[in-house]
Formats: C-alpha cells, sequence, structure tokens
C-alpha cells in the first residue's frame, strides 16, 4: 500500500473538508513527490477510490469563476483508516532497501503528532525492536556468509543494509527520547490542533 493514501486521507483530515486542488498544493508544499513519490495524478486517483470505498464523502461543490471543485472529508471509515495507516507505517519495518517503508515512514511522520504521546512512543518502539532483528540477521550473514553460491563482493550489499538499517535504529530511539522529554505537541497535549479531525 502507498503513502499516498495516507497522505491523501491525512490531509483531508486536517482540513476537516478539501478538495483536490488543496490536498495537492498542501502535499506539493511539503515536498511530498520527493519525498514520498506522490504524484498529482494519484492524489486525484485516490480521493475518487477512497469516496467509492466510503472512506471519504463528498460534502460540497464551489461554484464560481473557475471549474467545480467537489471538497471531500473523512467519515468515520476513513477516521479508521487513517489511524489504522499511520499506526502500522510507524510501527511496521519492511526489508532494509525498501523505498517504499521509507515512503510511509515519512508520510507517517508527517502526521506524527495527531497521535497521544505515549501511542507514538510505543509504535516507534515497536519499529526500532523489528530493525533491531533485521540488524542482527544481517550481521549473522555478515558473520557465517551465506551457501547462497554469491560472489563475495555480494557482501557489500548487506554491509549497505546494516549500516542503514543501524542509522535507522538509532534515529528511531533518539525520537523516542525527545518524545518522552515532551518534545512535540502531540494529540493528547493541552492545546493540540495539528491533524485533528474537526467535530
Amino acid at each position: 500500500m502507498s503513502a499516498t493514501r495516507l497522505l491523501v486521507l491525512g490531509v483531508v483530515r486536517m482540513h476537516g473538508s478539501a478538495h483536490g486542488y488543496q490536498v495537492r498544493r498542501e502535499l506539493l508544499t511539503w515536498s511530498a513527490d520527493k519525498w514520498a513519490n506522490v504524484q498529482p495524478g494519484s492524489i486525484y486517483h485516490a480521493l475518487k477510490k477512497m469516496t467509492a470505498e466510503k472512506l471519504l464523502e463528498q460534502v460540497e461543490t464551489e461554484s464560481g469563476t473557475g471549474p467545480d471543485r467537489t471538497a471531500y472529508r473523512l467519515t468515520e471509515d476513513g477516521e479508521t483508516e487513517f489511524q489504522v495507516l499511520l499506526a502500522k507505517y510507524l510501527s511496521q519495518s519492511g526489508e532494509p532497501d525498501s523505498s517504499q517503508d521509507a515512503y510511509r515512514l515519512g508520510a507517517a511522520l508527517t502526521f506524527l503528532p495527531a497521535l497521544p504521546r505515549e501511542r507514538a512512543i510505543s509504535l516507534l518502539r515497536q519499529r526500532a525492536t523489528q530493525m533491531e532483528a533485521q540488524r542482527a540477521t544481517v550481521a549473522g550473514v555478515l558473520e557465517h556468509g551465506t551457501d547462497w553460491g554469491q560472489p563475495a563482493h555480494v557482501s557489500e550489499l548487506y554491509r549497505l543494509w546494516g549500516a542503514q538499517v543501524g542509522v535507522t535504529v538509532e534515529w528511531a530511539r533518539d525520537l523516542i527520547a525527545r518524545l518522552e522529554a515532551g518534545e512535540y505537541v502531540m494529540a493528547d497535549d493541552p492545546g493540540q490542533s495539528f491533524g485533528q479531525r474537526p467535530a
């Protein structure tokens, strides 16, 4: 599943209701086309698909000097999908070389303040634990080798993966420590407003 789904749900949620152009403009302002590979066409496709899935509902059509614009807002199922994807993308680590995993993690970090502090910490701990296991697996391959018949220089790929996983584990542990110290305004903090679903 792509990062686009979470990003579109999150932007609509953040605005309360939004039309496709607003979602596109917001995501391009965040440079999501670069760090999450979100393309303008995929935004409009996601809006239509999630409306058909009853995760979004159409609420109004703006008329005026320009083309009509249909606005969308999250349904209850859409809010559930947003929360599920946010938790999944923060907590579950893919393969060390997975660009999709990086895109999904980036999308989840964008909406990190939509979570209560302890929930965010717990999810990040799950990711860090999974990545520690990946690092141990890579280290085991490097220490004991494989009998796959590959050329010796292929071990450089495992060294690269091990380094990538190691850096990400350290980053996750650092973010956890900063959240525990009270950094960032989270969903359960007084005065929080970012990413909240309007009543």
